[in-house]
């Protein structure tokens, strides 16, 4: 029997022979969280993790279904700009911005016109919120609505956030995937991507708490509506963090 822990996603073995019949509690060996025994049994049982495959390997026949990006009530669509167009700019203004031994100028800052990409992948009662903050303050910002397009999303897409609450898509356990899509990424790749657990309990931008749950920080949903403000803060710490690497590396600021 696998009991998977809705905060840290570690896999447990319990014995079914010596198990009880009825719902238990188990104390996760890896973050210390009670997790209730019948808490995933549906999920794993009936979810992509039952059959251990990823969402986004199912039904091969279906398109990918990437999450699509968000469009608030005061953005204007006259500009007519896709994504693949706005990408080729970027890489064009980041060519343009190199020097003459194809040099970042700056390795510590990074350009303001370069927006952060963001995959949103929080419960529905949050997701507007948070896309809504984020959109205003200048983000690219992407909503996943379920599993399946947070995962494909990662896939197809230069990401350079992720936020993730432990609730996103508990049927088929969506964290549970994220969190593994983020675990997989080779070091290369996990240092520039900038991973947010969304948590109803763990105080904001408390390190030890993102130290044990192997993500970069920590946001409490009581304080979303700040939640442009706590990212600059962090971003800019973890970029103090790798300044002299990505001078070394010729990478530009997260």
């Amino acid at each position: 029997m696998i009991i998977v822990c809705q905060s840290c996603a570690t896999r447990l073995q319990v014995d079914e022979d010596k198990s009880p019949t009825r719902p238990f509690n188990v104390r996760c060996p890896k973050c210390n969280t009670t997790v209730r025994s019948d808490a995933t049994h549906t999920a794993s049982d009936q979810g992509a993790l039952g059959v251990g495959e990823s969402p986004s390997t199912e039904h091969k026949r279906y398109e990918p279904a990437t999450a699509p990006a968000y469009q608030s009530d005061t953005a204007t669509s006259e500009t007519g700009n896709d994504s693949s167009t706005e990408d080729a700019i970027r890489t064009m203004l980041t060519l343009l911005n190199k020097g003459v031994n194809g040099k970042v100028d700056n390795p510590g800052a990074r350009p303001s016109w370069d927006c952060r990409k963001v995959l949103i992948c929080t419960s529905e009662p949050h997701r507007d919120l948070v896309a809504r903050r984020l959109t205003e303050s200048g983000y690219q910002v992407y909503v996943a609505a379920d599993t399946r397009q947070a995962v494909e999303t990662m896939r197809s897409n230069q990401l350079d956030i992720v936020l993730l609450e432990s609730q996103f898509d508990p049927t088929e356990q969506g964290s549970v995937f994220v969190v593994r899509e983020v675990n997989v990424l080779r070091p290369a790749q996990r240092r520039r991507l900038f991973f947010v657990l969304v948590s109803p309990a763990l105080r904001t931008m408390d390190m030890h708490s993102a130290f044990l749950n192997n993500v970069n920080s920590v946001v409490n949903i009581n304080d979303l509506e700040d939640l442009p403000r706590i990212l600059d803060v962090a971003l800019r710490e973890y970029n103090e963090l790798y300044r002299e690497f990505n001078g070394a590396f010729n990478l530009a600021a997260l």
